[in-house]
């Protein structure tokens, strides 16, 4: 089984949040890989890795970082695949960690989710999979009605919520 989708965190210390992008492409059936780059303690691996994913089939790449956060936006600089970039609360509420990954000059796009939204990242990296692979493509639809059928049944519980001027 070979990797189509690459994690990179900035750090271990991520792992906590990645978890969840993890959880979702194992829950998906998408092979991928985890390792932990850092785009200004590791510059020269970033830039082997970024350089070569896309020879090695990798068709999505999730950065994870916090702080400055550039992990996302120098890997976007050197392959073309896409890049989705998940901004770490690591300080200032993770608004730095979002400034930075979402400012990207002309010609170098990251698409960024929310402060620490891997979930999201996961779900993105399936369905720009499936753009090409049905299997992933069925996955992911059956992913979203369970969404559906959550909020079906969240509304069928509030039912049995009373308050006194509550009507329904």
């Amino acid at each position: 089984m070979e990797p189509i989708v690459s994690i990179i965190m900035g750090s271990t210390t991520d792992l906590p949040v990645m978890t969840k992008t993890a959880e979702i492409l194992n829950d998906f059936r998408i092979p991928f890989e985890m390792n932990a780059l850092s785009a200004h303690r590791t510059p020269d691996e970033v830039e082997k890795f970024a350089k070569n994913a896309h020879s090695r089939g990798i068709k999505v790449i999730i950065a994870a970082a916090g702080m400055a956060a550039h992990l996302p936006g120098v890997i976007a600089a050197m392959t073309p695949l896409p890049v989705i970039g998940v901004p770490i609360k690591a300080s200032l509420e993770g608004l730095d960690s979002i400034f930075s990954i979402l400012q990207m000059p002309p010609g170098i796009p990251v698409a960024t989710v929310g402060v620490n939204a891997a979930q999201n990242a996961g779900i993105l990296a399936a369905q720009i999979i499936a753009t090409g692979d049905e299997a992933v493509m069925k996955e992911v639809v059956k992913y979203k009605e369970s969404l559906k059928k959550k909020i079906v049944q969240a509304n069928e519980e509030l039912k049995g919520v009373k308050f006194q001027y509550k009507t329904n």
